[in-house]
């Protein structure tokens, strides 16, 4: 039995006429570039994700570029993220000239490490002027923890940090669509938690579109404008520039697309967990456990029906690499996500971190593997994995 790692198309063939439908609308009115549909996509997002305001941008790496360039984030200035995500989130930083500040990541969930991130303000950033500084003389601006895979990082913890060095937090929420995290008043989704965030709706993330999109989201109606006019080269009326910003905007096509896929998302993700729970049920009762460690689920206990929502199901695997291998050989679906931290890459040698700087990032990077999740997999292509896998340690 062949088992892909995500088969797009099953999903597509559920929906295909509401697709459709909502792209021959854009089609027969032939307004393209946003428009009613992104707006009315805008607010249905808004209303899902109980955020107050949203803008569709082009891509997820465009939502967070726009947000770093609406606060003024640049070359004097320093960002704080982890290592062990995709690349845009740090190339985003680079991109506006700020410094990358990488610290580690909790050896459990991946996500960063509040005492990594307390550490790093305490011991080595110093007060000047009024402002944190980094050892480089750069002012620390903001933090953007990532929502990996599909759950929420530690907020409340990061936030209160935030707030005590005066910091704004973005929140990575690329890979969380849906996902809630238990706030002190009751569940808060992803994007909604910190004062701005943003989303990707590449084709493989959980809420997916026809090709790239992103959504960038805040609580401020005044930061909302601001991205507005980054998304559209800072133009507010027509060819009357207020600032430079970019071509970062939402199609019109994809939002079509999108809005369709939007009320299925709840039930796309609870169909993820249960997926999940069918691993876990499996490689118990195949007892190997010795050699591969499940995801963890941080909020499992919190009682919030979203707690995860499985963009990746990775486990950490022993000689992860040969059984690699050994799946590729009986055609079993596997990717590696991430196979080298961001502080080990070419092109940030200049920042000066060397291999063993972020231990769990790294380590991570050497034994994580991501196996198939996707809500239309079966019980039985869920059932030969896990025996493919038991079948490779035995």
């Amino acid at each position: 039995m062949r088992i892909p790692l995500l088969d797009l198309t099953r999903q597509h063939h559920l929906i295909e006429n509401e697709v459709m439908a909502a792209v021959s609308h854009c089609f027969q009115t032939q307004q393209f570039v946003l428009g009613a549909t992104v707006e009315n996509f805008e607010k249905a997002f808004c209303e899902a994700f109980d955020c107050e305001h949203a803008v569709g941008m082009s891509s997820g790496t465009d939502a967070q570029l726009a947000i770093l360039m609406a606060l003024g984030i640049g070359p004097n200035d320093a960002v704080i993220t982890t290592p062990y995500t995709f690349f845009a989130t740090a190339g985003c930083i680079q991109r506006v000239g700020a410094e990358v500040v990488f610290v580690d990541v909790l050896p459990d969930t991946l996500h960063m490490s509040p005492a990594r991130l307390e550490a790093y303000l305490r011991d080595h950033c110093t007060q000047a002027d009024g402002q944190l500084k980094t050892p480089s003389g750069k002012v620390v601006k903001a933090i953007i923890p990532i929502h990996l895979f599909g759950s929420i990082c530690r907020m409340a913890e990061i936030q209160k940090l935030a707030r005590e060095f005066d910091l704004t937090v973005i929140e990575d929420a690329a890979q969380a669509a849906g996902a809630e995290y238990p706030g002190q008043n009751g569940p808060v989704r992803a994007g909604a938690i910190a004062e701005c965030a943003y989303f990707s709706f590449f084709p493989t993330k959980n809420l997916g579109g026809a090709g790239d999109g992103g959504m960038a989201v805040c609580r401020d109606a005044d930061f909302a404008h601001k991205l507005r006019l980054m998304r559209n080269h800072g133009m507010e009326d027509r060819y009357f520039h207020r600032v430079v910003g970019g071509n970062f905007r939402l199609d019109a096509l994809q939002a079509a697309v999108l809005a369709v896929k939007l009320p299925h998302l709840e039930n796309w993700n609870a169909q993820r967990r249960t997926n999940a729970n069918l691993y876990r049920e499996a490689f118990t009762s195949l007892g190997i456990l010795d050699h591969i460690q499940l995801p963890t689920e941080p909020w499992a206990d919190s009682g919030l029906l979203n707690h995860h929502t499985y963009h990746q199901y990775v486990v950490r695997a022993s000689r992860r690499d040969e059984l690699k291998a050994s799946l590729a050989e009986k055609g079993v679906g596997h990717a590696v996500y991430y196979p080298v931290p961001l502080h080990l890459q070419e092109c940030f040698s200049p920042l000066g971190y060397k291999k063993g700087d972020m231990p769990e990032s790294e380590k991570a990077s050497e034994d994580s593997l991501a196996l198939p999740i996707f809500p239309e997999l079966t019980q039985d292509e869920i059932s030969a994995t896990a025996e493919a896998i038991a079948a490779f340690y035995r």
